[in-house]
């Protein structure tokens, strides 16, 4: 990447933003009253997710590497593939990122957050939450997830896709991850994408919210990075 670090860290923010816009955006138009897209359900959800994916990463890939995902930039500077140097970088342009998309949507869906009267309902909105509350069940099944998110895009790397198909086999792999392991916790697989609404919905002067669950808040950080640590390792000791 010839780019500016400056470029690159405006790449992520821009990238991430779009996202989380479009990620919870979706969320938020199936799970918040009388929005044209209520009850919609998970597969407009996996669906909405996997396509902001794709869109974030065509909107950042021409300034930056389009990671979008501290999980994924820990994986790629330890498989060699980027330098140590841009991981703190990149992860706070990402947290921007994630933290302006959220309050995009709070602006957004404004008058329907006064017509939603649960509060993990709007929580869902902004942040992960699991099906079934077992902690350490929580962190396995997202270390799971961003294994496989964080190996497949080592892979992706090693084949020759047409110029601009890269973006496209992503979202097909984050549906693919919603569909098949996304039930358990939501699948945050990214650190960005659940800490920065998070902390959004911490500050933002939503109706009817409720805390903003900081007990779970570091299953969905720790578990995407120890994933991607573990696929990145993989990677590297298997034969090139």
């Amino acid at each position: 990447m010839d780019t500016s670090m400056s470029t690159q860290i405006i790449g992520e923010i821009i990238g991430t933003m779009i996202l989380v816009l479009l990620g919870d955006g979706v969320v938020a138009g199936v799970s918040l009253r009388k929005t044209k897209a209520e009850g919609a359900g998970w597969i407009a959800i996996t669906l909405g997710w996997g396509a902001a994916v794709t869109i974030g990463a065509y909107a950042a890939g021409y300034m930056s590497f389009a990671h979008l995902n501290p999980a994924v930039t820990i994986g790629m500077a330890i498989a060699g593939k980027i330098g140590w140097d841009m991981v703190v970088p990149y992860i706070l342009g990402q947290m921007i990122g994630a933290i302006i998309g959220a309050v995009l949507v709070f602006i957004h869906y404004y008058p329907h957050w006064k017509e939603t009267k649960e509060p993990a309902t709007i929580l869902g909105v902004y942040s992960t939450g699991p099906a079934i509350r077992s902690l350490g069940a929580n962190l396995i099944s997202e270390i799971i997830g961003t294994f496989v998110l964080v190996f497949a895009l080592l892979a992706f790397g090693m084949s020759k896709f047409g110029d601009g198909l890269n973006p496209i086999a992503v979202g097909i792999l984050i549906l693919v991850i919603g569909l098949s392991l996304g039930g358990t916790t939501g699948y945050a697989i990214n650190p960005a994408r659940d800490l920065g609404p998070r902390i959004a919905h911490a500050f933002l002067p939503i109706p009817n919210k409720g805390d903003s669950d900081w007990g779970y808040s570091w299953v969905p950080v720790v578990g995407p990075i120890i994933g991607g640590i573990l696929a990145a390792w993989l990677f590297m000791a298997l034969p090139m």
